[in-house]
């Protein structure tokens, strides 16, 4: 299957009401959707650091912040 969408000529409005119908459709059957091995490694490693004690948490704002600022 072929999908062309013409992403150049789509408004920043069009392109996200897109991806929310694609989220919808996908959430709909999550057991459908698996995630990758390495994605599973790396929860691991971070709830053996909660375990640990070593974990470090910021509130959304911040970590939206420090995100931006990394962001060339």
């Amino acid at each position: 299957m072929s999908l062309n969408l013409p992403l150049t000529d789509m408004t920043l409005q069009e392109k996200l009401a897109a991806m929310e119908l694609l989220w919808e459709d996908l959430a709909r059957s999550p057991e459908s959707v698996q995630s990758p091995d390495w994605h599973k490694d790396i929860l691991d490693e971070r709830r053996v650091r909660v375990a640990e004690g070593k974990a470090r948490f910021v509130d959304w704002e911040t970590a939206k912040r420090d995100i931006r600022d990394k962001i060339p």
